[in-house]
């Protein structure tokens, strides 16, 4: 008889547990399984990439009780349970993890490579999600939605909400309009193709994709800047895209242009981002993402309320992710079951 496969499902309030163990219950028909199921919180850690695990010690404990219940867990499928070298020595019986996200940012990889403990992540979960949420996020920075929202519905003022109806405040639309993609991914391609169907005209650099694309391809990034009104980040994240556009780029874009970065806080330059709203070069910004997050109180950034807008990472938070990145462990946690080669394994 075939041994009964016994699963922690460490879920928090995004990806719960409950999607966790309905996944696995179909990925796992033929095989006999437990699941214990775990709620470990609000999903409040930096979204952003991290360098290293964060060592949450009260997470750890609540995670390897779990883990060692019930004559100890072979599999953990999680959304930010943190994986430390603490956790995996104490669970010897732990053989896979299976991060539901687009990197095992919470799993020392190391520590798990020492214990012989496989590491597979959900890549792809959230790129409609993000992609759909950029092209809101720049509607709404174009044409001063949330502004003229907060005139009416917080201050309860038709009248100073009609300055959006003059040409000087009124915004842009996308029609006709000249729109730079920096980088060209999963989340960047899918934003090029809503783009071209509202009319942009939209161009791409990313010196990493080759083949064709929606919209123009454009040899340099400098190159795209210059002729971009409108500017939206999809970069990955890397020691070379760091501080990506800066003071001297943002110089190069037209005068009062639009930038959206839905992608990666770190490739933005914030504080000359404010230098160019504050000149002027910059007329308006829409930010998912941040260098620090959660974003300090004190930012500068706030200063800019009327022009910018500012949400708390949400980019890829849809119940469509959540249910996904659960499917999409699931098939691992099936492929391992049986023998199979793992998809999405690291290393």
């Amino acid at each position: 008889m075939t041994e009964t496969l016994r699963v922690v499902a460490a879920g928090d309030h995004f990806v719960l547990p409950s999607l966790i163990t309905a996944a696995i219950a179909e990925e796992l028909r033929e095989h006999p399984f437990s699941v214990r199921e775990l709620t470990l919180g609000w999903p409040l850690e930096p979204f952003g990439p991290v360098a290293e695990v964060e060592e949450a010690s009260d997470a750890e404990d609540e995670l390897i009780d779990a883990l060692r219940s019930d004559g100890g867990a072979q599999v953990l499928v999680t959304q930010m349970g943190p994986v430390t070298e603490r956790v995996l020595e104490a669970c010897p019986d732990l053989r896979l993890v299976v991060v539901c996200r687009g990197g095992p940012v919470n799993v020392n990889l190391d520590a798990a490579k020492t214990h012989d403990v496989r590491v597979c992540f959900a890549p792809g979960r959230n790129a409609a999600a993000t992609a759909e949420f950029t092209v809101g996020m720049m509607l709404a920075a174009l044409r001063r939605i949330p502004q003229a929202h907060e005139l009416l519905a917080g201050q309860g003022s038709w009248e100073a909400g009609a300055a959006y109806y003059t040409y000087e405040h009124s915004g842009l639309e996308l029609e006709d309009l000249p729109v730079g993609l920096v980088g060209y991914g999963a989340v960047g391609s899918r934003v090029a193709r809503v783009l071209c169907a509202f009319g942009a005209r939209v161009m791409v650099y990313d010196p990493y994709v080759h083949g064709e694309i929606h919209g123009l391809r454009v040899a340099g990034l400098d190159e795209l800047l210059r002729r971009s009104q409108v500017i939206t980040l999809h970069a990955r994240l890397t020691p070379e895209t760091r501080g990506l556009i800066g003071a001297r780029e943002l110089a190069l874009l037209r005068p009062g242009a639009v930038v959206v970065n839905v992608a990666r806080g770190p490739l933005l330059d914030e504080e000359a981002l404010c230098d160019a709203l504050e000149s002027g070069q910059v007329s308006a910004a829409a930010l998912d993402t941040y260098a620090r997050e959660p974003l300090p109180a004190g930012a500068r950034l706030f200063d800019f309320a009327d022009r910018v807008t500012l949400t708390p990472h949400l980019g890829g938070a849809s119940r469509a992710v959540a249910e996904k990145a659960a499917r999409i462990a699931a098939a691992e946690v099936g492929r391992w079951a049986r023998g199979e080669r793992l998809s999405h394994q690291l290393g």
